[in-house]
């Protein structure tokens, strides 16, 4: 009972964190619901198609939904995206071109993109067609301003991409009232200038979203955050209609574009999805600030802290210790409802330079957004935990994490 009474404890310390949540929640899910009614949903927008994919009634109607949804001019959600990786890769090669310059001012991007950008060398890579790569680091878990100035005025930069999450770094995710403010900046600098954020793990932890303050490209995972743990696969990329053209002719091909792609029968699993979406991203984000409080209780830092707010659904829990953050995921692992019988152990990944333990007895192969945890084994030995399609299973995942790491302590 001991791991009970830890986190029933912690629960009572939390609780005016927990009604926040609950009411962001309810106006997200009323911004879905007009959406749905907007564009009159029926179970037509159910069907399916094959092949080229041509007239996909569902498809196109989802994609106005997702639109009016992320305040957005045009929105593009297809299950033809691998993973908000993949999405992110097709939306910097439709923006760029050779001799192009493309500038992350959030510092390295996530560990994935490094070779489709050229850091860690690739005959594929954005480099190896001649784009070139530039990054500012931020200041204090801010944007350095005035090294994006001088580097805005020195030279012409065609694309500025932001990762909103922190990946696998120590540093702050970002609010979007930073977003905000950064767009409004570099937009008076050079209005010409694109920019993306990389929203993955963001969406519907607040009330905005980066489309609605400014930003031109927003790319985000439908395993993450708006598949709400039922879109099978897929990801989505919304902003200006000019943009989103250029990505779907990426993505498929030029005189195509989002005319073919066939939706192979996910369209009410995408809808239902983002209906549930709202109520998913709360269950996760009660279940990261449970986690917070518990651990910060036993002793450990935790980033978020219980009472901060929220930008992500992820929460770090810094260990300074392999062995614990080992334990602590294959505690995870043993709280989940799919392979809990598993004992992950880190392994080598593609795209990734350190070996990285992943806990994720998931429905959906790779759901960030069912309970997981995982990390790179490398110093400070930092435990990334996200997701719980429900608050009460994310609980019980907690409490059986805990009778194994409190074992292993």
């Amino acid at each position: 009972m001991k791991e009970k009474e830890i986190i029933q404890k912690a629960e009572e310390k939390i609780m005016p964190t927990l009604k926040k949540i609950d009411e962001i929640c309810y106006q997200n899910s009323q911004k879905v619901l007009n959406a749905f009614w907007n564009h009159k949903i029926s179970e037509a927008h159910f069907t399916s198609t094959t092949g080229y994919g041509y007239n996909d009634f569902g498809r196109d109607t989802i994609e106005k939904v997702f639109a009016e949804v992320l305040g957005a001019e045009d929105a593009l959600v297809r299950n033809q995206f691998i993973s908000g990786s993949h999405a992110l890769t097709v939306t910097l090669f439709a923006l760029l071109r050779p001799n192009d310059t493309l500038l992350s001012i959030t510092g390295l991007p996530y560990d994935t993109l490094h070779e489709v950008i050229g850091i860690k060398e690739n005959p594929s890579s954005l480099k190896s067609f001649g784009i070139s790569y530039q990054q500012i680091d931020l200041k204090e878990n801010d944007f350095d301003y005035e090294q994006i100035e001088k580097v805005l005025k020195a030279q012409k930069i065609k694309v500025i991409e932001i990762q909103r999450s922190k990946g696998y770094s120590t540093r702050k995710s970002l609010s979007i009232e930073k977003i905000e403010k950064v767009i409004s900046f570099i937009k008076n600098i050079d209005p010409e200038i694109t920019i993306m954020i990389d929203n993955c793990y963001c969406e519907f932890v607040s009330l905005k979203e980066p489309t609605m303050v400014g930003a031109d490209v927003m790319v985000g995972s439908l395993i993450k955050n708006l598949g709400g743990g039922i879109a099978p696969n897929g990801a989505y990329v919304a902003g200006k209609k000019e943009y989103m053209d250029l990505v779907a002719e990426r993505l498929t091909l030029p005189g195509e574009g989002r005319e073919v792609g066939p939706s192979l029968g996910v369209n009410k699993s995408i809808l239902q999805g983002l209906f549930f979406a709202p109520s998913v991203v709360a269950s996760a984000l009660k279940t990261a600030v449970l986690t917070s409080q518990v651990m910060e209780d036993l002793g450990y830092e935790v980033d978020p802290k219980p009472e901060e707010e929220r930008t992500d659904i992820v929460q770090n829990i810094i260990f300074q210790d392999p062995k614990k953050l080992i334990a602590f995921c294959q505690g995870i692992q043993m709280g989940s409802p799919i392979d809990s019988f598993a004992v992950p152990e880190p392994w080598d990944m593609p795209g990734y330079d350190d070996k990285v333990i992943m806990a994720a007895g998931a429905f959906t192969q790779g759901s960030s957004i069912e309970l997981s945890c995982d990390g790179p084994i490398r110093p400070p030995y930092v435990a990334y935990m996200q997701g719980s399609l429900t608050y009460d299973y994310g609980k019980l995942g907690l409490e059986t994490a805990l009778k194994h790491f409190l074992r292993k302590e």
